[in-house]
């Protein structure tokens, strides 16, 4: 049997999380997708995979062999490229996630603006606000909107600083007063993102120094596009990323509370394997990010 394909199949079977999807990519059965990776566990003399008739999951054997995979394919895949010309290399798919509302917001004409520069890369998206295990599910390049990322093997790099301002609507200000110091936002009901590294509480540096508030959260939420909209329903006061703050602003949507006081900024990283060759196709969707992102921030 040829390892390389049975290689090729268990990747396909981890980063789809399905033999029978995976099978249907390839062109082969669910069962000769079964073969090939039992062919994989019986020379390895371990198991790879834990299956159920309704679950997967990797063992940790397979976890590890799963990485060294998807390292020995991409760099085979990029020599056997890299072979037959520069341009051959901008060829393919690339499999990327961002959180929801960047997705939504700003990344489409930055993504219809690689396609038409590169009409030979394909891009496939998926969108989350919860942050997903790029090496686990088979991600080229993973995009997040956070404070800090914790210490891991991937490789990171900044794309540019995210403000995040505290707003409410005209109409919530004018019932409930506007806050003058951070400490009047105790008396106002808040909006929480609940995905936050510290949700529900907000740090504010100002003249006075830096202060932290706790106020009573009346609506946590997971997504920023919804918080915004609950925001402009009157609902309360809540911290919002400048790319979905500023347009609500402009139309006076939202009105800025407290713009004296800064809340930390988050970044926008661009995280990819660390592990593995980085591919052409991978590197230049990394570099025209990592320029093009930082002026719509």
């Amino acid at each position: 049997m040829d390892k390389l394909a049975a290689m090729h199949a268990f990747r396909r079977v981890v980063e789809r999380g399905s033999f029978s999807k995976a099978a249907e990519e390839l062109g082969l059965s669910p069962a000769g997708i079964g073969k090939q990776v039992r062919w994989l566990e019986q020379g390895l003399n371990a198991a790879l995979l834990l299956r159920t008739t309704r679950t997967m999951r990797l063992t940790d054997t397979g976890r590890a062999y799963f990485q060294e995979c998807c390292r020995l394919l991409d760099e085979l895949e990029e020599l056997e490229r890299s072979t037959s010309g520069a341009q051959a290399a901008m060829k393919g798919r690339v499999r990327i996630n961002a959180p929801m509302s960047l997705s939504l917001v700003v990344l489409p004409p930055l993504l219809a603006r690689f396609m038409d520069q590169y009409p030979e890369i394909d891009v496939e998206l998926t969108m989350a606000d919860r942050l997903l295990d790029v090496v686990a599910e088979g991600f080229d390049l993973s995009l997040r909107v956070r404070t800090t990322l914790p210490d891991s093997s991937l490789v990171v790099r900044s794309a540019g600083k995210v403000e995040q301002w505290l707003c409410a609507s005209p109409s919530y200000l004018r019932e409930h007063g506007t806050p003058q110091v951070p400490h009047d936002l105790l008396a106002h009901r808040a909006l929480a993102f609940r995905l936050a590294e510290a949700p529900g509480l907000w740090r504010l540096e100002g003249e006075g120094g830096l202060v932290e508030i706790e106020p009573p959260v009346r609506m946590w939420l997971d997504n920023s596009l919804m918080l915004g909209q609950m925001l402009a329903a009157g609902q309360g006061i809540g911290s919002l990323p400048s790319f979905i703050a500023r347009p609500m602003l402009a139309h006076g949507t939202l009105e800025r509370v407290l713009p004296a006081w800064q809340l930390r900024p988050r970044v926008a990283y661009i995280v990819y394997p660390g592990n593995r060759h980085l591919q052409t196709k991978v590197r230049t969707l990394s570099d025209f990010l990592a320029a093009e992102l930082p002026p719509l921030f």
